[in-house]
């Protein structure tokens, strides 16, 4: 009997969640999946259920590196604005930068699936609300150094710096104006 081709299955993931985040669920065909992944139809399926569950796994593996680097940026050193404009800004120069035009997947899941899939909302909510936790901790840490005022309640603190970093990044697909764009950082991070 001949033995199962072994697979390296980080290694499939990452390649599934860089085909989805190019092309979308709907763009992705089957067919991508294997081309990038290395694995036949059968083994596709047979490993991951299906092509769905695949990209619910993509969706858990971009949690696990790109927001779990997010968090990092807004756990390292600096002020409190200093952070939070060090998050914002890597990400709008990642998208001004990439010649790919794919944006983030997480935001790109959000307006492509979670309003008809229950399981893509709770995966892309799972990334925001983790951002806008620690967004909330820079917050209060601010608070108790004084660069924020007090009165401000950090959960809308946090989620006023989430939407626009959210809203700038979605801008940043389809606006090149990199001045334009750190203008509304500044401005915001000023406001808090």
């Amino acid at each position: 009997m001949a033995r199962p081709r072994q697979f390296d299955e980080d290694r499939v993931i990452t390649a599934a969640m860089e085909t989805f985040w190019r092309h979308g669920y709907e763009g992705t065909s089957t067919r991508d999946l294997c081309d990038s992944t290395g694995l036949g139809p059968s083994s596709l399926y047979n490993t991951f259920g299906g092509k769905r569950e695949l990209y619910l796994r993509a969706l858990d593996r971009y949690y696990d590196t790109v927001t779990a680097a997010q968090i990092e940026r807004l756990q390292g050193p600096g002020t409190a604005k200093e952070r939070l404009r060090a998050m914002i800004l890597h990400s709008i120069e990642s998208d001004l930068d990439a010649d790919d035009g794919r944006g983030c997947f997480a935001i790109n899941a959000a307006v492509e699936l979670a309003g008809l899939d229950g399981d893509v909302r709770r995966a892309v909510r799972r990334g925001f609300d983790r951002v806008e936790d620690e967004v909330c901790a820079v917050t209060r840490a601010g608070q108790a150094d004084g660069e924020i005022p007090a009165d401000r309640d950090p959960r809308e603190v946090a989620r006023l710096v989430q939407s626009t970093y959210y809203g700038l990044r979605v801008l940043a697909r389809v606006r090149d104006d990199r001045k334009a764009l750190l203008t509304t950082v500044d401005t915001v991070l000023e406001g808090l």
